[in-house]
């Protein structure tokens, strides 16, 4: 596990919610070179493979803003140290490496340590024209959605990393970000990332990720010329093309439950 408690204040802090991606998509596509943006700064067995702590959008993001991340799968490492906790009595997955917090949520916690917190949705629960679409980016100082950015957009991840790259671009280099991103080009519908495609399948759901690898580059490379980032992407749960009469998430199955998950370090470009 990456120090993340010795970084804060030093580092940029990344988190990058695939929505919607299935493990073994994520690690086929890896595997087969069809990420190779990704390949780049994940480990060189590709993907860990984890479980969310829950099978839809809104419920895995308020339990990551808890500090409750995808829990790793290997046995016995359950009650591993997590990067980022929240204090309170009977945590056994706060370690010496733990950014702890005194706080209801990571981004209150962040934002308190001086961090500059910016939220670029994806998918309608980060959509602000309900109330409860309000609820997770109200947590962030700065919130950005709009069409754009949103599952109907053929474009939506150029659009998202674009809107990075400039937020980035804006900030004083000598001031913290904590920048969260949810990727929706994956989530329902993405047979336009299949041409041919008039249904979504595991296949276009592995070319939305292709799409989404491509667009990246930029991203990546923002954040190293401003500041040594550390990064945590993953999915929030996966979907069920058909596997034993399921469709969609919000479901117990292995492929909603089962989803891909890293941690990464960007160095700062001289």
């Amino acid at each position: 596990m990456i120090d993340v408690r010795a970084l804060l204040g030093s580092h940029d802090i990344l988190f990058i919610t695939f929505d919607t991606l299935r493990y073994d998509a994520a690690q086929t596509a890896w595997r087969e070179g069809r990420t190779p943006a990704l390949a780049a700064i994940l480990p060189e067995t590709g993907w860990e493979r984890r479980h969310t702590p829950a099978t839809f959008t809104y419920a895995a993001h308020q339990a990551f803003f808890a500090g409750f991340f995808p829990t790793p799968v290997a046995p016995g490492a359950v009650k591993e140290a997590r990067p980022f906790a929240l204090r309170f009595p009977g945590s056994s997955s706060i370690g010496p490496r733990t950014a702890v917090f005194e706080a209801p949520d990571i981004v209150t916690g962040l934002a308190e340590r001086g961090y500059h917190t910016i939220c670029i949705g994806g998918v309608g629960f980060f959509n602000p024209a309900t109330p409860l679409g309000k609820v997770l980016p109200g947590l962030f100082r700065e919130r950005h959605f709009d069409r754009r950015l949103g599952v109907t957009e053929p474009r939506s991840t150029e659009h998202q990393v674009a809107l990075a790259v400039r937020r980035l671009g804006e900030l004083p280099r000598t001031e913290r970000v904590f920048l969260f991103i949810n990727i929706s080009a994956i989530h329902h519908p993405n047979r336009g990332y299949l041409p041919g495609a008039e249904t979504d399948s595991l296949a276009s759901h592995a070319a939305a990720l292709a799409y989404v690898d491509r667009q990246l580059p930029p991203l990546f490379d923002a954040l190293r010329a401003r500041a040594p980032t550390f990064a945590v992407l993953c999915s929030d749960h996966g979907t069920a093309y058909g596997e034993d009469g399921c469709q969609g998430h919000r479901l117990a199955h292995p492929v909603v439950w089962t989803v891909p998950y890293a941690e990464a370090l960007l160095e700062r470009t001289p």
